[in-house]
């Protein structure tokens, strides 16, 4: 048997009900020895999660001001779901030492953080598991950079000996023995440290959806749920915005080629998405569509540069770079002709410097013609098997010629792992659902 390590998000620990639904995930499986969860989320829309109750006694603290509402809220929480649960525990302790730690410095790192602590500490209580405060193997250097080899070892030290742990996820300390915490959604990241450290067989992240889908449900109805996927298809996706998982806890468990399941723990009988190192890792296959799905993202513009005999201009896309670097500027995507260029950047980072870009553009290439169009959103179309496919590119310009979308761009990598177009910003929802018809619907008939 295998060690499996399961993460739960905040959704899935929001309340006593939420506790149980994982205590049972937990006890149906003698390998998910390890276990990773977060901050008590939102029980219903309106509500407010700890995290962010946290966060408010850190600025009322920082601030000379009474934060005990805020903080009292928050350990009612707590002190509800103990009660709900049935468990013998008393958090008064943990309550005093952190509101004194708060008055005497009102760290946000370490306030946010104590959010799983505490909550890593009823979850150990309520199973029967040893619990290793994350501050004590989790460690970052002085810039807050994680230390990875460091934490591995301090892990695989910590957890020598023990049969099963809950580790709270999100927060570590620094070598000078700060609480640092990762950003939003960092619980995903200790999950795949802990993973890596301990070999895992599998990461087990469970969360409020079965697995990642093939497009954004606000856009695509009832879209399909992916039931494998690659790290780099996923890494491809997770840049344009569609993603489920931090971006940054891919990493530990790629490089040691430990497979991720996204699973919902409100369903825990939904296969949800395996996440696998590359194709030979499938040992099963979803319907096998063309392509695995489907991301976009607004706020980009395109530089647009016209001079006739600009390929035969030594250091023209030489120059042109320099002038983005010059800038602190870094491109997206360079499409070019003969004659033109076209360069996608992100708005927000050209708008400071738009004039003056402009401007070194014409000094240094002398243009026949050059403007900036706004507005431009990018879709990513993501598929390990369009490589094989042939006509794929054709069926993309076929489902936006019938949807009489105008394509701006398009940039195939040498990988053929994915195709980026370039539209405007009021069709990208159009782009998106007419692509799902096209290779998703159009392949089930």
């Amino acid at each position: 048997m295998g060690n499996k390590v399961v993460k739960f998000g905040g959704s899935s620990l929001a309340d006593a009900n939420q506790f149980r639904k994982v205590a049972a995930i937990i006890s149906s499986d003698p390998d998910r020895k390890y276990v990773v969860p977060s901050a008590p989320g939102k029980r219903f829309s309106d509500d407010i999660k700890i995290t962010d109750m946290l966060y408010k006694c850190a600025e009322l603290a920082g601030s000379g001001m009474d934060f005990s509402e805020p903080f009292h809220a928050v350990k009612e929480r707590y002190n509800g779901i103990i009660s709900d649960l049935g468990i013998n525990m008393n958090l008064d302790d943990e309550f005093a030492s952190i509101a004194a730690e708060l008055k005497k410095r009102p760290a946000k790192d370490f306030a946010a953080s104590r959010g799983e602590y505490l909550n890593g500490k009823v979850l150990a209580n309520y199973l029967g598991y040893n619990f290793v405060d994350a501050a004590d193997v989790i460690i970052f250097d002085t810039k807050g950079s994680l230390l990875l080899d460091k934490t591995v070892d301090a892990v695989r030290e910590k957890l020598k000996g023990l049969d099963n742990a809950v580790i709270p996820g999100f927060y570590g300390r620094t070598t000078e023995g700060f609480i640092k915490t990762f950003s939003r959604g960092g619980s995903d990241v200790t999950g795949s440290i802990i993973a890596n450290a301990v070999r895992a067989e599998i990461y087990e992240n469970w969360t409020d959806v079965s697995g990642f889908l093939v497009a954004d449900p606000r856009i695509v109805e009832n879209p399909d749920v992916i039931e494998v996927i690659t790290y780099r298809e996923l890494r491809e996706l997770a840049y344009m915005g569609a993603s489920v998982l931090h971006e940054d806890a891919i990493f530990p468990v790629r490089s040691a080629g430990i497979p991720i399941n996204i699973r919902n723990t409100n369903r825990p009988e939904d296969a949800g998405t395996m996440i696998v190192p590359g194709d030979h890792d499938f040992k099963r296959e979803s319907i096998a569509h063309t392509i695995t799905g489907i991301a976009g993202r607004k706020g980009f513009s395109t530089i647009n540069i016209e001079k006739a005999m600009m390929n035969a201009e030594t250091g023209f896309g030489m120059k042109v770079l320099k002038v983005l670097y010059d800038n602190g500027l870094s491109f997206e995507h360079m499409p070019s002709g003969i004659d033109t260029m076209s360069i996608t950047l992100d708005t927000a980072k050209l708008e400071p410097v738009r004039e003056k870009v402009i401007a070194q553009m014409r000094r240094e290439v002398a243009p026949d013609h050059i403007e900036i169009e706004d507005g431009i959103a990018l879709l990513a179309i993501v598929g390990r098997r369009m490589k094989n496919t042939r006509g794929t590119v054709a069926r993309i310009f076929a489902a936006m010629a019938h949807a009489r979308i105008n394509v701006k761009m398009i940039d195939q990598g040498s990988s053929e792992l994915n195709v980026i177009i370039g539209v405007s910003e009021h069709d990208l929802p159009e782009a998106i659902r007419r692509i799902y018809e096209m290779f998703i619907n159009s392949e089930k008939e």
